[in-house]
């Protein structure tokens, strides 16, 4: 029994390298930008008090899940400092996949939480998956995910704050099957330390 867990987290962990490989060479600049060519995102960067960037989040998982990235966050676009997300569940999953993501802040309290040190978010948090005519919630609490013919018609989805966040993600390849539980956690370093 012993050989079947560590087998299931060696495998966990090494998909997960796999999709972090490919992390270094990611550009903050080219993240943002993708994000900001979605009409739906668009309106967040001109009224977001401030803002997190992860280009690249690899996760990976066989039963045990684990996801990884590094970001930088941004007030008035200037970098106030750096932040790690982690992420491990449990539950029926299988595959890996790295995807982007941004977290907006509404105003000084929700970025104050988020920046006071370590933050996660509750288990009914959910992301808007940005792709070109689809739409999806990604959550801790399950999935749901609906497509369009036109990205138009995904547009008219209304998205908003959620408790003083409001969080995107853009997905970069890889497929993953995931009915799990979990939350991202979040630790940030200022960069004046």
């Amino acid at each position: 029994m012993k050989r079947i867990h560590f087998t299931i987290i060696l495998t966990a962990a090494l998909l997960l390298a796999g999709l972090l490989g490919s992390a270094v060479a990611d550009d903050y600049d080219v993240t943002v930008y993708t994000f900001k060519q979605s009409p739906t995102v668009q309106p967040f960067f001109a009224s977001a008090y401030g803002y997190a960037v992860f280009p690249t989040i690899g996760k990976g998982g066989f039963v045990i899940g684990a996801a990884y990235g590094k970001g930088l966050v941004f007030r008035n676009e200037q970098v106030t400092g750096e932040a790690t997300m982690a992420k491990a569940s449990i539950g029926a999953q299988l595959g890996g996949q790295a995807f982007s993501e941004i977290i907006f802040f509404e105003n000084k309290d929700a970025y104050d939480r988020f920046t006071s040190g370590q933050f996660e978010f509750e288990a009914s948090a959910s992301a808007v998956a940005i792709t070109a005519g689809a739409q999806a919630k990604a959550g801790t609490d399950g999935a749901t995910a609906s497509a369009s013919t036109s990205s138009s018609d995904a547009e008219q989805r209304n998205v908003g704050y959620r408790r003083g966040m409001a969080v995107f993600v853009h997905i970069k390849g890889g497929l993953m099957y995931e009915a799990s539980i979990g939350g991202q956690a979040f630790q940030f370093t200022p960069l004046n330390k």
